[in-house]
């Protein structure tokens, strides 16, 4: 097995969206609806809308696993408006959104690898602070994931009307 990284653009769009429902599809069965509900993604205009804006506004890369898309990140320079509420960092930072994988390659270390990918393309910037949010629900095990990829939670948080409850950490990069 191999995984390779690459640079996305709007072409990719589609593989995005199916990563983002085969994680939904996959938590449904899991019996973790809380996260994402139930309904796939890519029907979410909002969604797709918010999936769009953040490849725009920054860099969407893409891991491979024997040359199949397998997970993805987009990597801007700060998190979404949702968060306008929380104390911003005072420093400069790059900002981890959408983290999704295809879950048939779950387990084999794509994400890992975004993950490892992101920090490196932040040090190369000059920045040496790595963002990220997610949800917090549950069984917190998205959050023990960012921590075991050397992440610290930070802040947490709550959005919309049914109060999703949700997590950012930091990776401290240089």
């Amino acid at each position: 097995m191999t995984i390779t990284l690459r640079e996305g653009g709007p072409d990719d769009l589609p593989v995005l969206l199916g990563m983002l429902d085969s994680s939904v599809e996959w938590l449904v069965a899991q019996g973790r609806t809380a996260q994402w509900g139930t309904r796939p993604l890519s029907r979410s205009e909002g969604t797709v809308a918010a999936v769009t804006r953040a490849m725009a506004e920054g860099t969407t890369y893409l891991a491979e696993v024997d040359g199949a898309p397998a997970a993805t990140l987009t990597l801007t320079d700060g998190p979404g408006a949702y968060l306008s509420h929380l104390p911003a960092p005072g420093e400069p930072e790059r900002y981890i959104h959408w983290l999704a994988s295809d879950r048939r390659f779950k387990g084999l270390g794509a994400g890992s690898a975004l993950l490892a990918h992101a920090a490196e393309e932040t040090r190369r910037a000059g920045v040496g602070l790595l963002r990220v949010d997610c949800y917090a629900g549950g069984d917190r095990r998205l959050v023990a994931y960012y921590e075991a990829n050397g992440f610290t939670p930070t802040h947490t948080y709550t959005h919309g009307p049914d109060d999703w409850p949700g997590q950012v950490l930091a990776r401290r990069v240089r």
